[in-house]
């Protein structure tokens, strides 16, 4: 579908932080017709409204919507996953904290439907990727690697699912995986990463800071008007910012 015809949205995790924040900016994009907030059965929020969409709790209204964005937790969004394979839906997977089993899952519905799966939406968070590959790469091996990220005190998963991409990153280039990954959960960080590349005459640091989570949305509305133009197969946040750079 062209994203000149406004894309039916729906958004799981509605009624956390990363959730209200997408109801909020996607309601003001001219691209989007926001159609459905979904959050887990019993949820206390549930009727409520948030940015003028009513919570659902019923994953049968997926078959309403054109494009899911998830950012709820491994086990719910597997099922969300479950439920647009079944009613051929798009989705946009931002949820964190998955196994190898279930990264796994998510490959094999890539087959029968569009995703994009990333661990951070951020397009900042992604040129530090590109920049820690190619400074993996160039760097001498007597540079010691070593990562440090910083969330708010109620982020579930630890490392961060960026971290851990960080350190496949670095593994990819160099053969070997940090050795130091350091989890700090304080008060309400958005989101800190740095790696740390130390040699006996240099430090190198590579950092991105998170003010708001708003460049997290901006990224997940972003992937969701490049998946509804796909019919099926498992991309990246590189591969939504390498077709935006070509327009």
């Amino acid at each position: 579908m062209s994203v000149k015809t406004r894309i039916k949205l729906g958004v799981s995790g509605a009624c956390g932080k990363m959730g209200t924040r997408i109801l909020a900016l996607a309601g003001s994009d001219l691209d989007f017709k926001v159609s459905l907030a979904l959050d887990r059965p019993g949820h206390p929020q549930i009727g409520e409204k948030i940015s003028g969409i009513e919570v659902a709790s019923d994953r049968a209204l997926l078959k309403t919507i054109d494009c899911l964005i998830d950012f709820s937790s491994p086990e719910a969004t597997l099922a969300n996953l479950e439920d647009c394979a079944r009613f051929k839906k798009a989705i946009v997977i931002g949820t964190t904290g998955f196994s190898q089993e279930q990264k796994q899952e998510i490959a094999r519905r890539a087959k029968e439907i569009p995703v994009v799966f990333s661990p951070n939406m951020s397009i900042g968070v992604n040129l530090l990727f590109a920049l820690v590959k190619d400074a993996a790469a160039a760097l001498p091996d007597d540079y010691k690697i070593s990562i440090v990220e910083a969330h708010h005190v109620h982020k579930k998963d630890a490392p961060s699912g960026t971290a851990k991409f960080l350190a496949e990153i670095i593994e990819d280039a160099r053969g070997e995986r940090p050795e130091d990954i350091k989890s700090i959960r304080e008060g309400e960080i958005v989101g800190d990463h740095d790696v740390i590349f130390e040699s006996s005459v240099d430090t190198i640091v590579l950092r991105h800071h998170a003010k708001t989570r708003d460049i997290f949305v901006q990224g997940a509305l972003k992937a969701a008007k490049f998946i509804v133009t796909k019919k099926k197969g498992l991309f990246g946040m590189q591969d939504v910012l390498c077709k935006s750079s070509r327009h």
